[in-house]
């Protein structure tokens, strides 16, 4: 007797990137902050009073939205929070649609849009993206009536392309009947955001981490912003699902982080130059780089498949995350470490292209 759910049972799940256990990898695999989170971050997490446990956190999460609003100059009704983007992004999906619906989204992105679609009854509706690994706007033009959500990751990943944001408000302009999910994990390594646009697009949500640029990928937070009516919604489905999605912990460690701009601000800064310095590095070493505006770069060589490098790199001590997908299976992912990081991944990339790693 077989006791799981039809949709259970064929559902693909998401695969997250390699966490080694027992041995020591420079680990440039799952786009995490090579740096530590602010000072502020570790005084209160010092400071902490665990007596607090025992108490529930508050389910409406006020202190946080409050920072995140002051943050992005919006109010608490413009915010909502949960356990990583992945969870916000996922509330996303039966908020806004219904089942049998269609969600459209490209072909070369996160791939967990893929599976939160099928999981919630929906249909994907994917874009191929252009010969460059480009979103483009035009395709998100004229999409069919059973569409009634868009979703782009802006920058894109795992390409760290981004789309200009002139050809996100095309997109959201062209489809004032859709929802669009502008999932802006990355773009505190661009310029991309569309948060100035809120008010100019009722159909319009924001999702945000704290995982990528702010180091707490170990604490789980992100958040939405949009219309008011929009994120009553999400709080409609959240809590018909769990109200504590964000715990007391976390919720202190995000605001001080959110509180400390200047130290965040340098710490994307030294994230981007180290990115173009290695990608600078790679190109003379014949590999093609796509112009990445995130916190990671996506490279492949004409000579050496990308499965080689990846399984090299990985028995040389060095971890880099390689996609078997259509289109991209000549790549591997490369997140932006320290410069001594980094210097070990060139190092080992160099004694491969000589036959000598």
């Amino acid at each position: 007797m077989n006791y799981l759910s039809a949709r259970c049972r064929s559902v693909t799940p998401y695969v997250a990137g390699e966490q080694p256990r027992g041995s020591v990898f420079v680990k440039l695999n799952t786009n995490e902050c090579p740096y530590p989170p602010s000072p502020a971050v570790e005084k209160v997490l010092k400071d902490f009073d665990a007596g607090v446990l025992r108490l529930y956190p508050d389910p409406d999460n006020a202190a946080l939205k409050d920072a995140v609003a002051k943050k992005y100059g919006l109010k608490r009704e413009n915010v909502f929070v949960g356990n990583g983007s992945d969870e916000v992004l996922a509330l996303c999906f039966p908020t806004f649609f219904d089942e049998g619906d269609a969600v459209a989204f490209a072909d070369v992105t996160y791939t967990f849009y893929k599976v939160w679609a099928h999981a919630f009854g929906l249909v994907s509706h994917v874009v191929p993206v252009n010969d460059e690994l480009k979103i483009s706007a035009e395709d998100y033009l004229s999409l069919p009536s059973k569409v009634k959500g868009i979703v782009i990751c802006n920058p894109n990943a795992p390409t760290g392309m981004p789309m200009p944001r002139a050809d996100l408000i095309n997109i959201i302009s062209s489809n004032p009947d859709k929802i669009v999910i502008a999932d802006e994990a990355y773009c505190d390594f661009a310029q991309e955001s569309m948060i100035g646009y809120l008010n100019d697009f009722p159909n319009l949500v924001i999702v945000k981490t704290l995982s990528k640029a702010y180091a707490l990928a170990g604490a789980r937070c992100g958040f939405a912003l949009a219309s008011p009516e929009l994120i009553a919604g999400l709080n409609t489905v959240k809590n018909s699902f769990n109200s504590y999605t964000v715990n007391a912990v976390t919720e202190k460690l995000a605001v001080a982080a959110l509180e400390d701009a200047p130290y965040y601000a340098a710490v994307a800064d030294k994230i981007v130059r180290q990115r173009e310095t290695t990608s600078d590095a790679l190109r003379e070493l014949g590999f093609e780089v796509l112009p990445s505006r995130t916190n990671f770069i996506f490279a492949g060589h004409k000579k050496i498949p990308a499965s080689e490098i990846y399984f090299s790199l990985k028995e040389n001590g060095v971890l880099v995350r390689h996609f078997k997908a259509d289109r991209i299976n000549n790549f591997v992912r490369i997140t932006i470490g320290t410069p001594e990081q980094m210097n070990v991944l060139l190092d080992k990339v160099k004694k491969l292209l000589k036959g000598k790693l």
